[in-house]
């Protein structure tokens, strides 16, 4: 049974100050987050500087935390990056790995995204591996086929035994930040093509652990149609994290 994951990407909003009050609010709405009570597990991704301030306000609350990116080389003269092992000290679980705004102001090649997944998994976090589409594959009729493409070369070299050290999340590009979603069949049928790839470089038993997480203009509204695909494990939340009321509605709906 794969526990549903919200992950909530904070991108580059909030000061530590800001930060500190939304963790006590949310914290303080959400009780059965606490001792793993909630049918769902949370996760928050805010920028680098507000990461001890998670560390500080979520520590022992059953909320987990953890980056948007990590380096793909160890300790090191690499000025402005930052290391899986020191994201691990702070108690990151989860760093999220070629998230397409990466992949498209960076020029983040596959190769890179799958170096960055090996490191963040050698440190002992769980990459949150991101692929997606551009809407001129998917008017091509080439959604499936690219976003597959992308999967292979992000995951070359990685190696995984139980599904459990990586979660996946699909994020069409096309409906990031634009208001638009894909619809809950779309998500539904990426995520089983994506599940259908797992198995069949990893085995059926890794595919069948490895969460699947849908990722585009998710909010409240759409939470309960777009996670009752049987694929879709959860989602990465963009702009409807950045509020207490609307991130707990999602929480409510995902449980």
């Amino acid at each position: 049974m794969r526990t549903p994951l919200l992950a909530g990407n904070w991108k580059m909003h909030k000061t530590p100050s800001e930060a500190r009050v939304w963790f006590a609010e949310f914290l303080e709405a959400n009780p059965a987050l606490q001792g793993g009570r909630a049918a769902v597990e949370v996760a928050l991704l805010p920028s680098f500087p507000l990461l001890p301030v998670a560390a500080e306000q979520l520590a022992g609350s059953g909320v987990a935390w953890g980056a948007q990116d990590v380096s793909a080389h160890g300790f090191g003269a690499y000025t402005g990056e930052v290391a899986a092992e020191q994201l691990a000290d702070l108690g990151c679980r989860y760093v999220v790995v070629g998230h397409s705004e990466r992949r498209a102001y960076w020029n983040e090649s596959d190769a890179l995204v799958a170096a960055k997944a090996r490191r963040a998994m050698e440190a002992g976090l769980v990459p949150i591996l991101c692929v997606g589409e551009r809407l001129e594959e998917r008017e091509a009729g080439r959604a499936v086929a690219f976003t597959l493409e992308q999967l292979a070369g992000s995951l070359e070299g990685v190696e995984l035994t139980t599904g459990e050290e990586l979660v996946i999340a699909y994020e069409p590009v096309w409906a990031i930040g634009t208001g638009k979603t894909a619809s809950a069949d779309d998500a539904q049928a990426m995520a089983a093509a994506i599940r259908g790839f797992l198995a069949r470089r990893y085995g059926e038993a890794v595919a069948a652990r490895t969460r699947i997480l849908y990722g585009g203009s998710m909010k409240p509204a759409n939470t309960a149609e777009i996670l009752a695909g049987p694929d879709v494990d959860g989602g990465l939340v963009g702009g409807a994290s950045l509020e207490v009321a609307s991130f707990s509605a999602m929480v409510e709906a995902a449980g």
